[in-house]
């Protein structure tokens, strides 16, 4: 029983993991990297930037393109997590995402915002793969998308940029 609770409670961790990985890589843009979260067979849906069914191929493509010169911050909290096997799990995790177009980028700006605050959720299934915890589905839900007028103060680009290999040293 003490082994069980042991391995539930690393397993736990390592999804933790495994999704706040998912938010820093997309944030700091490092689509080269985001394909390893995601088992082989991944399908996604209610995203923007990849049609419903999509492969980790067309998710990875569609974010990256759409993305590239957009500031995003992504929040994901209190998860739900409900193991429903040895090697399977699903999640639901709180999300807030912040997405904020360059002057001049994507179709937003045509409709008189620059971006938006959006607020829902992520429905996740997860299996345990020889490299680790694995998203296996990724469904984002959403409950309310606040527009980010125009004109407004644009964000500052002086910032520290992110460290690349920070936790493997």
């Amino acid at each position: 029983m003490a082994d069980d609770t042991a391995r539930r409670a690393l397993d736990l961790d390592a999804i933790h993991q495994l999704k706040a990985r998912y938010c820093r890589l997309i944030d700091t843009k490092q689509w080269d990297r985001l394909p390893t979260l995601f088992t082989q067979d991944a399908r996604f849906e209610g995203l923007g930037s990849a049609p419903t069914g999509a492969t980790v191929a067309m998710f990875v493509a569609g974010i990256s393109t759409r993305l590239a010169s957009v500031v995003s911050i992504h929040h994901c909290h209190m998860p739900e997590i409900n193991f429903v096997a040895a090697d399977r799990a699903r999640g639901i995790w709180a999300m807030v995402d912040y997405l904020e177009w360059p002057e001049g980028g994507e179709p937003q700006e045509a409709r008189g915002y620059r971006g938006f605050t959006a607020y829902g959720h992520y429905e996740e299934e997860y299996r345990r793969t020889a490299d680790g915890w694995r998203i296996g589905f990724l469904r984002l839900t959403r409950l309310r998308i606040d527009p980010l007028a125009q004109p407004a103060p644009r964000s500052g680009r002086a910032l520290l940029s992110h460290s690349p290999d920070w936790l493997a040293g």
